[in-house]
């Protein structure tokens, strides 16, 4: 056998090789025209090779970020050195339908792509090599597990009663709002408040009721809350609110809304309408608190305030003394 022929059945070998791998491979040359492409390519895309050579990358697949693709290859033309691209950075490069079984809620193929500088014999590279990995089921099984973790962290963080944040992580919140108003200076409210006569509750129509009630309590809360307020259920009947950006003042319109709310509102339970009504300690953040639970302490102050006074109402920690605002 002839050195020739020696060489043309290794290429024949190559060929078969480049054919049957199971990652996406094509050549392109400095116009973005298909050279190679081959089987995975084809079976993933439709586009048999004789359609693809001499056919531009960018009219094979219309929708390919021409301006995004254009600049990563250049790079290899420029410095020639390979680039790559992950899927967590672009999901994927070309838009190939996912048939993977283990992974078939995914809609396209997650990719990898590495893209290879070809030197010719005078170390010129006038063509590039592409090539496309599916890794749909390590990006399906990781995305998975950070939908789980997030669950998780979720659940570690959330009152299973109310959905509102538990008490735990609420006070973690509240400790991150006090050491940002020491940083700024921005007025920033808390609320205390709990349901009047719970006890009496839970004696009469028995604590599934109360739980009921409770989840009442919570739905309205969220219905008044604004996106940077931080609510969580402190224990019991009883919340904490905290309101970003608000002053006293400001703090005692919420808790009159959601006071005359609570008011109006009865809680089914089997066929029994139960009426409560909440009460309402405001505490305003000031430079006096040394630390937030001290902020906690005036806030229950003006919540047993509002108790005192007859219940169904708000309170405003005020110092030197704690004494009740009016309520307009």
């Amino acid at each position: 056998m002839t050195e020739t022929s020696i060489q043309i059945k290794e290429l024949h070998w190559m060929m078969d090789i480049l054919q049957s791998i199971d990652v996406g491979l094509m050549v392109l040359d400095r116009n973005y025209v298909v050279k190679i492409w081959n089987s995975f390519m084809e079976n993933h895309s439709g586009i048999r090779p004789e359609n693809a050579r001499d056919q531009s990358i960018f009219e094979l697949f219309p929708d390919l970020p021409q301006e995004w693709f254009a600049h990563k290859v250049e790079s290899v033309f420029l410095l020639k050195q390979r680039a790559f691209t992950i899927w967590e950075q672009r999901p994927h490069v070309f838009p190939f339908h996912n048939y993977r079984p283990i992974t078939g809620t995914e809609t396209y193929m997650y990719q990898d792509t590495t893209i290879i500088p070809l030197a010719s014999v005078d170390s010129s590279v006038n063509h590039v090599c592409v090539i496309v990995y599916d890794v749909t089921d390590a990006a399906g099984s990781k995305k998975g597990l950070q939908h789980a973790n997030t669950q998780l962290q979720s659940l570690s963080r959330t009152d299973g009663l109310t959905q509102l944040n538990n008490r735990a992580y609420w006070e973690l919140c509240l400790q991150s709002e006090y050491r940002r108003f020491l940083r700024t200076g921005m007025p920033c409210s808390l609320v205390m408040f709990d349901i009047d006569h719970f006890k009496k509750i839970n004696d009469t129509y028995g604590h599934q009721a109360g739980d009921d009630v409770i989840r009442t309590v919570s739905s309205l809360l969220q219905k008044n809350l604004r996106q940077a307020d931080i609510a969580g259920r402190y224990g019991g009947e009883e919340f904490g609110v905290v309101l970003v950006n608000t002053n006293a003042q400001g703090a005692l319109k919420f808790t009159e809304r959601l006071r005359r709310d609570m008011e109006r509102t009865t809680t089914r339970h089997e066929t029994k309408e139960i009426e409560a009504t909440i009460s309402l300690g405001i505490a305003e953040i000031n430079s006096s608190i040394s630390d937030y639970t001290q902020w906690l302490e005036q806030a229950d102050i003006a919540l047993y305030k509002a108790k005192q006074a007859g219940r169904n109402q708000s309170c405003i920690f005020y110092l030197p003394e704690c004494e009740l605002p009016p309520i307009s």
